[in-house]
């Protein structure tokens, strides 16, 4: 099994003069390949897991990308060089940033494990559908 991860900071921006350090576990895996893994955590505080796209993340690191609970843009002005990503759920918003040198190379990883357009042939569809109905392999 193929995987990649990257332990990181970010920050939560709280409002714009005040931000609060995050720890961020970020992981890939061959066997899931159009999805990113996120788990954040303040300390003290419970993890909180996230599913996205990967391709929502690459394509955020270059232009506004994403609809709904997940966005993702390149930082702007005061900004370049961070990468912003927007959570949202009933529970509230998360804006987070993160330095485009550490989300960069990680992805690029996930890119040499399952290229772009290559997704579909990692999945095994018929494994998960056999899970899925409950048969034994």
């Amino acid at each position: 099994m193929d995987f990649a991860e990257v332990d990181c900071m970010m920050q939560l921006v709280v409002d714009p003069e005040r931000v609060i350090p995050v720890s961020a576990h970020l992981s890939y895996h061959s066997w899931d390949p159009y999805s990113v893994h996120a788990s954040f955590s303040v300390k003290g505080c419970a993890a909180v897991n996230w599913l996205f796209a990967r391709d929502l993340l690459a394509e955020g690191m270059v232009r506004p990308s994403g609809l709904g609970d997940v966005r993702i843009w390149p930082g702007g002005a005061g900004q370049s060089g961070l990468v912003c990503l927007e959570l949202s759920s009933p529970e509230g918003r998360a804006l987070l940033t993160v330095p485009v040198e550490v989300v960069a190379p990680w992805l690029g990883r996930t890119y040499h494990l399952v290229p772009a357009g290559f997704e579909a042939a990692s999945l095994d569809l018929d494994s998960e559908l056999s899970w899925l109905l409950g048969e034994v392999t």
